[in-house]
């Protein structure tokens, strides 16, 4: 016997053979100069913006630029009608990613198409779509109108219907992938002891899927605070009615720059604040 063999025979009698560690990725290995200078140079594409935006803030009169009327007025208008439209995408958004993880029916792919393509579409596209649908002429809008005298567009509430559209997608495909994800196992135990498919659903389901649910709804809460398009073209751009903090940047950029820059700064600080909040489930997802 060979020492390399009563090396391998004793770590068997301590708790089996030992495991050779090995390498299954390049590390140690340097990087490619074709793939480190794209790399850099989309990174540089990325973070330079956000720098300069920074470096040209006015950093001397921002406490009197935050705390003017106009900024306070947007802001909150924006936080409103943020979170409205998150309620909205909550309400429709989880039974609409639980039929599509749950339930097979003749046409899913295309119900899944349809769901997500906001997300592709171009805003402006969005806005003229709620027109056509929910405008006092709109297909649906006229008798809205007509039954309950409730006109959508160049209102509040205009606000947080282009807001829930686009804002509606992020949420299900969040929860949608928690669901697949998920065990039905769990469901189909509480099936057996009785439980309507609702109530597992309630008792069962939800509590699994809390941290989808949870983080989707981050999303969506970001991307109806950033909505410019479909917002300006279905609710129009009035002050303290309809102007939001993306509507306020663009109309202070035309007369005051240096609001706009103010204004772009409280977004991005919101935006890093969805990143953290977001940056356990990242890291658990890797």
């Amino acid at each position: 016997m060979t020492p390399d063999d009563e090396k391998a025979g004793a770590g068997t009698l301590r708790g089996g053979p030992r495991r050779r560690r090995v390498r299954t990725g390049g590390e140690g290995r340097g990087v490619p100069l074709p793939l480190l200078l794209p790399a850099l140079v989309g990174l540089a594409f990325l973070i330079v913006p956000l720098i300069a935006l920074l470096v040209r803030t006015p950093w001397h009169s921002l406490p009197g630029l935050l705390t003017s009327a106009q900024v306070w007025q947007a802001l909150q208008l924006s936080l409103i009608c943020a979170t409205a439209a998150t309620a909205v995408s909550l309400v429709v958004g989880v039974p609409l990613a639980w039929l599509l993880a749950r339930v097979e029916f003749p046409g899913r792919g295309l119900v899944r198409a349809l769901v997500t393509l906001p997300l592709v579409l171009p805003p402006v596209v969005g806005g003229v779509a709620l027109l056509m649908a929910l405008g006092r002429n709109g297909i649906v809008g006229r008798w809205l109108d007509s039954w309950s005298g409730i006109t959508l567009p160049f209102t509040t509430a205009g606000v947080v219907v282009a807001e829930a559209f686009v804002a509606l997608p992020f949420l299900v495909i969040s929860v949608e992938g928690t669901l697949r994800a998920a065990d039905p196992r769990y469901e189909e135990a509480a099936a057996t002891l009785g439980a309507s498919r609702f109530t597992a659903f309630r008792r069962v389901t939800l509590p699994l899927i809390a941290p989808g649910i949870a983080a989707g709804a981050v999303l969506a809460w970001a991307r109806a605070l950033g909505e410019f398009g479909a917002t300006i073209t279905f609710a129009g751009n009035f002050p303290g009615r309809t102007q939001t903090m993306p509507l306020a940047v663009y109309l202070a950029l035309q007369s005051d720059p240096e609001a706009a820059i103010a204004l772009s700064l409280v977004l991005l600080a919101v935006s890093i604040a969805v990143l953290a909040a977001l940056r356990d489930r990242w890291v658990a997802a890797g």
